[in-house]
């Protein structure tokens, strides 16, 4: 096995990891407080990788304030919602929902950078949605806000992928992550305050926040050194491993055992997925809550990812122009 891809496997590995012990939390914590404190300490690594000629005070200065702003406000909703996801409902369906988010970014990309989309690939995205309605099973079970809050997630984290696309050539990383980080800072810290949803933290919280920022700043940098090992194509089939992952961690952990037609869904949506991407679809992960190139906190995995998704097409869309 090249050692890129094994550092890809171990950093979707550990992503998974933070969202299982997010799980955990369950009713312990609001998801403001989880999405607030898990932010603030994902930015350690961050601050340590401060490139060259720029300064975190000067975040505000953005070439395009509007495109800034409105990524800030899809990132903090499409965070708080993935959050709400994995406390609610099992995190095998989270994970397949969440993936629904290359079709909305192919219907973004097509409405707003004029890109063309093959048939071929419109059919893939057509199966992984197909997967994903297998493994709810909509009108055959009674459905949690938290699959609303997770298909909401999955628009957010698309509108945020399309949003950076636009911008990235032309902010610094300091502006990609600072605005980001801000909004979910201020918004969330206002919202444990007006709601009342404050509530003291004990050691285990302490400890398990912790961790989850030390074991995303991990996985990030893990991430990050296999961008430059090997190219992004051979990247972007591995985040469909953390199907795999929520799998394990849900029947180890939680005692969450999908339905034998489940697998089946997940099957194809897994397939689905690696096939969308060997055709010409890149998706770099969308939902990363450690990353606001997706739906949560600002970490230096952000530029890296930017970089990537410039570089090729995401989930099926072929680049008809450069914007």
């Amino acid at each position: 096995m090249h050692p890129g891809v094994l550092l890809a496997v171990c950093a979707y590995a550990l992503y998974s990891c933070t969202d299982a012990i997010i799980k955990g939390f369950g009713s312990g914590l609001s998801v403001f407080e989880i999405a607030f404190f898990t932010t603030l300490f994902s930015l350690i690594p961050a601050i340590f990788a401060t490139p060259k000629g720029e300064n975190w005070f000067m975040f505000w200065k953005a070439k395009n304030p509007l495109l800034l702003h409105l990524r800030g406000i899809s990132g903090v909703i499409g965070n708080l919602c993935i959050i709400y996801a994995f406390v609610s409902i099992p995190l095998a369906e989270a994970y397949s929902i969440a993936f629904l988010a290359p079709i909305f970014i192919v219907v973004l990309s097509v409405i707003f950078l004029h890109e063309s989309v093959s048939w071929r690939r419109w059919g893939l995205l057509a199966a992984s949605f197909a997967g994903v309605l297998i493994v709810v099973q909509p009108g055959f079970r009674d459905l949690h806000w938290g699959h609303l809050t997770a298909l909401f997630s999955a628009v957010c984290g698309a509108i945020t992928t399309a949003v950076l696309r636009r911008i990235a050539k032309e902010e610094t990383r300091a502006s990609l992550i600072g605005v980001a980080t801000a909004y979910i800072l201020v918004v969330d810290g206002a919202l444990m305050l007006i709601t009342g949803q404050v509530r003291p933290l004990t050691w285990e919280h302490w400890v398990a926040l912790l961790t989850i920022g030390g074991v995303g700043g991990t996985s990030n940098l893990l991430f990050i050194a296999a961008t430059r090992a090997i190219p992004a194509s051979h990247i972007a089939p591995i985040q469909y491993s953390q199907i795999l992952w929520a799998i394990i961690f849900g029947a180890v952990f939680y005692r969450e055992y999908p339905q034998y037609i489940a697998y089946f869904g997940l099957l194809v949506i897994v397939v689905a997925g690696v096939l969308n991407v060997l055709f010409g679809g890149t998706p770099v992960r969308v939902f990363s809550r450690l990353s606001p190139a997706g739906a949560g906190p600002a970490t230096i995995q952000e530029r890296e990812a930017a970089d990537a998704v410039l570089e090729a097409p995401i989930a099926g869309a072929t680049e008809a122009s450069e914007s």
